[in-house]
């Protein structure tokens, strides 16, 4: 072997580790990387299908409500424009409540009903996250954002 074959092996097994890298990189970075939807965006179809994203608005007045008395919950989430329906088996936290602010994580199931891993809740009476707010911003109670 030459000494320019053994120059052209060598650039292009660190062009391959390179890619290899990258590829590696990317793919983790889409597996971590999470979207938020409000309520009107997944009744719209927008959003993943038993993929994990973040659902945020506010907890809808009268939908809280305990299943078999142990730490399974049911609520709404709503928009003012529309509203999904979510599922959370833990505790939740001591700021939860309806009609405040809320982002849950989870997955949306075939039935259209969201299935929350964490559930965020305001922590002041000034604070509401901003994805929220910049969706409660732009919709107006009855108001169809399609």
């Amino acid at each position: 072997m030459t000494v320019r074959q053994r120059r052209a092996t060598f650039v292009l097994l660190i062009v391959g580790g390179v890619m290899v890298a990258t590829a590696l990189a990317l793919s983790a970075f889409r597996e971590n990387m999470l979207f938020f939807f409000d309520p009107s965006q997944v009744v719209a179809g927008e959003a993943p299908t038993n993929y994990p994203f973040r659902l945020g608005g506010l907890v809808r007045d009268g939908s809280l409500e305990e299943v078999d008395e142990g730490l399974m919950v049911r609520f709404s989430v709503t928009d003012g424009t529309s509203e999904v329906p979510v599922t959370y088996e833990g505790v939740l936290p001591d700021l939860f409540r309806e009609g405040q602010g809320v982002v849950v994580r989870g997955t949306l199931r075939e039935d259209d009903v969201f299935v929350a891993e964490e559930v965020l809740a305001k922590h002041d009476e000034n604070y509401m996250p901003p994805e929220v707010a910049d969706s409660l911003r732009t919709t107006k109670p009855g108001e169809d954002r399609r």
